[in-house]
């Protein structure tokens, strides 16, 4: 499933490879094609391999998603279930004479993009998830999906948003997807924490890293960190650059919500393919860009 992970309330979302869904704070079959042994022994230099992220770009091929792996030397293109053999061959094409350096693997279901925090947020028809509360000063906000401020711009704690929680305060997406809302509502807590989980400090983690995802849609669940600074095409133009790439399951309405390891926050949820019953890949904008950006803490 391609995922926007921004479910609306009643009818069809008007970006509908966006999943957005939430209440609460919110394994793909994978394998490389085949390639020539000349090209499986060729080293590539930094240049060769931005070069070839370059011209995946500019493929335009929805549902793909691209980054470095620094093991291998080569750029390893994740495609969805909706890429088809011909933009495969498009996507090798447009790389040229760096073809050797493409690894292209497949994952179930499409990419989307997704809605959710931990706890659900609801506005403009649609559910998400709260990621992370953050301040500055005294001054509280939380921090939630770019896709998700795109299409509300004030948020309610529930569905009859009759509760409300804030405004935008403004969101980036795409390129990014993060979005910051302010609290209004002085009768509202928002403590330092996932569930029962306290968030004291942020960080980008590493290849290989366990992390875990809390929604309100599927609740919470575990996987690893595959890739970092990933490129996810969703298609429609909605393309975002340096997401953290993971094999964490997530499905309509986790948009927005944290990814973390103990008391670390580590990024909001972006969107992905697969489900909680398959598996999937699962794509997060780094948390720490957004603090920067807002000038906004954890903790």
């Amino acid at each position: 499933m391609r995922i926007k992970r921004t479910t609306p309330r009643g009818g069809i979302a008007r970006r509908s490879r966006l999943i957005a869904v939430s209440t609460g704070l919110v394994a793909a079959a994978a394998f490389a094609v085949p390639s020539a042994n000349a090209s499986d022994a060729q080293t590539f230099s930094a240049t060769q391999l931005s070069s070839v992220r370059q011209s995946v770009l500019a493929s335009d091929v929805a549902g793909t998603a691209w980054a470095v792996d620094a093991k291998t030397n080569r750029v390893v293109v994740t495609v969805d279930s909706t890429v088809s053999k011909a933009e495969i061959a498009k996507i090798k094409r447009d790389a040229g004479g760096n073809a050797g350096a493409l690894t292209i693997k497949h994952t179930p279901g499409t990419f989307k993009k997704l809605i959710s925090g931990g706890d659900a947020i609801y506005g403009g028809g649609y559910r998400c998830s709260l990621g992370f509360n953050v301040h500055s000063g005294s001054t509280y906000y939380f921090l939630t999906a770019g896709h998700c401020g795109e299409v509300a711009s004030t948020w309610y704690s529930n569905s009859g948003q009759t509760t409300k929680l804030g405004t935008n305060v403004s969101y980036s997406f795409p390129t990014n997807d993060f979005a910051l809302v302010k609290y209004t509502n002085t009768s509202v807590a928002h403590p330092s924490a996932v569930g029962s989980q306290t968030i004291s400090s942020a960080a980008t983690p590493s290849v290989g890293t366990t992390v875990y995802r809390r929604g309100s849609t599927t609740g919470t669940h575990s996987g690893r960190v595959t890739a970092l600074n990933a490129t996810v095409n969703y298609g429609s133009g909605d393309v975002v650059y340096g997401m953290i790439q993971t094999t964490v399951c997530a499905e309509g309405g986790d948009s927005g919500g944290p990814l973390y390891g103990g008391s670390v926050a580590y990024g909001l949820t972006s969107g992905g393919s697969g489900n909680c019953t398959s598996g999937g890949t699962t794509f997060f904008q780094p948390v720490t860009e957004a603090l920067s950006y807002y000038g906004v803490s954890v903790g």
